[in-house]
């Protein structure tokens, strides 16, 4: 049964981090993605091996030299029958080849032309390099990340590369991919990461400007600064998580823990007690292992779950009920998310180390004869 996307033709100009993330995610729901990458192939993560690299799943691959005449031929060919292109580089850089929005909107009117980037398409900062890291702490958000008196910690690329940049970017092709199917034109989307970060912190901002967020780190409800928000160590050296905002939930949080008769836990939403109460619930917690906090939380309302490791995680009876994770080309990997009553997603299939160069010109139209010439003219392998 064919994905949501199915039909859906996407160029991605092969990068690393958000922008294949975002192709991942398009072609996990049925779009075609076809990959241009660099003659000689391309890496997927720093140091890594293509063919594990989870976020290259799922495509079709040419190798197309942009600087040659050739190559620059089978790529305007490719555009003229996309619906969509993704691109990472620095602002300009496809200008300068020929192949900036504005060229290929004049070759296909209805193109959706993806751009991400960190700190978008203008400003003062455009031209600048930077990483995740860079994006979020001028969005605010790695400000808001950390513990009471301590410097921020960066959520590792979660929030910049990943939710702020790719998520947003294929939220927003498929919005002007719907666009166009109603009848609209093509469009440039302008995917910035410091956009994308400064919108997912939006709740924050609000709280924040409705005065009862502090813009302090680890004071605050959320970010560690409740007792009843935060990750407590057990005693075998593991970790687990306990979030009861809620009275009720509390409340059953304090019966398994065996606090419930504790006066001084009683003011749960009393800032200036929260300390007092987690050093309570610190020393409780640390008097029992890990699976034996599972064994007495987990099937309560108590808001509860074990901190699993990466290696722990995919072998969770929870995860595994529901498939969260799966294995393709040997590679333990998420399933593709989220998932329909009625639709089904691709199933993942990992890189061969292998190009789609024939059949991806074959499905151009190219005949026998204009696929052998093109190869021979070494701008695409």
């Amino acid at each position: 049964m064919p994905g949501p996307l199915d039909g859906l033709r996407i160029i991605e100009f092969a990068g690393l981090g958000p922008g294949p993330f975002a192709c991942m995610m398009l072609a996990d729901h049925g779009a075609e993605v076809i990959r241009i990458e660099r003659p000689g192939g391309t890496k997927g993560g720093p140091e890594s091996d293509a063919r594990t690299d989870i976020l290259l799943r799922s495509r079709k691959r040419i190798a197309i030299d942009m600087k040659s005449d050739s190559g620059k031929a089978v790529l305007r060919d490719l555009v003229a029958t996309a619906d969509g292109l993704i691109e990472g580089f620095r602002p300009g850089v496809m200008e300068r080849l020929g192949l900036g929005p504005d060229e290929m909107l004049l070759l296909n009117p209805k193109l959706v032309y993806g751009r991400m980037t960190g700190w978008g398409q203008t400003g003062p900062y455009a031209q600048m390099a930077g990483h995740d890291i860079n994006y979020i702490a001028l969005s605010g958000a790695l400000h808001a990340f950390g513990r009471k008196g301590e410097k921020p910690t960066p959520p590792i690329n979660m929030m910049g590369d990943f939710g702020g940049g790719a998520m947003m970017l294929a939220f927003g092709m498929v919005s002007a991919l719907l666009h166009v199917q109603r009848g609209g034109d093509g469009t440039v989307i302008d995917a910035a990461m410091t956009d994308g970060s400064a919108l997912l912190m939006s709740m924050i901002y609000s709280f924040h400007g409705q005065g009862w967020w502090k813009d302090e780190r680890g004071v605050n409800m959320l970010d560690t600064g409740a007792h009843f928000y935060d990750v407590y160590e057990t005693r075998d050296g593991k970790f687990i998580s306990l979030g009861p905002i809620e009275p009720q939930f509390y409340a059953r949080m304090l019966e398994l823990t065996g606090l419930a008769n504790d006066p001084a836990m009683a003011a749960q939403t009393d800032p200036n007690k929260w300390d007092e109460m987690r050093d309570k619930l610190t020393k409780v917690i640390a008097e029992k292992t890990r699976d034996e906090w599972d064994a007495i939380m987990t099937g309560s309302d108590a808001c509860y779950a074990p901190v699993l490791s990466l290696t722990e995680a995919p072998n969770h009876p929870h995860n595994q009920s529901r498939a969260t994770f799966t294995t393709a080309g040997g590679v333990r990997q998420p399933t593709p998310a989220p998932r329909y009553s009625s639709i089904a997603t691709t199933p993942p299939e990992m890189p061969d180390g292998q190009t789609h160069t024939r059949q991806i010109l074959a499905d151009l139209g190219y005949s026998d004869g204009q696929i052998e010439q093109t190869l021979a003219q070494g701008g695409v392998s």
